[in-house]
């Protein structure tokens, strides 16, 4: 997975978290163990990042400014 893929799929995963928990909090989210599955993508994303070097927020930053 090349660095900025992987900055844009963390950045991904982290607004489907949130989209996640929000439909949990309103009663309407149906398949709840897609949210323990987003956060372990997230997990397995920052710590590829992290032994790469990565820092994965200022990358994002970085991205909203230039785009």
């Amino acid at each position: 997975m090349a660095d900025d893929f992987l900055v844009e799929f963390v950045g991904n995963t982290r607004q489907e978290i949130f989209n996640l928990r929000f439909q949990h909090a309103t009663g309407q989210l149906e398949n709840t163990a897609r949210l323990g599955q987003a956060k372990r993508d997230l997990a397995r994303g920052l710590t590829i990042a992290r032994e790469r070097g990565i820092d994965v927020d200022r990358e994002l930053r970085r991205q909203s400014v230039d785009g």
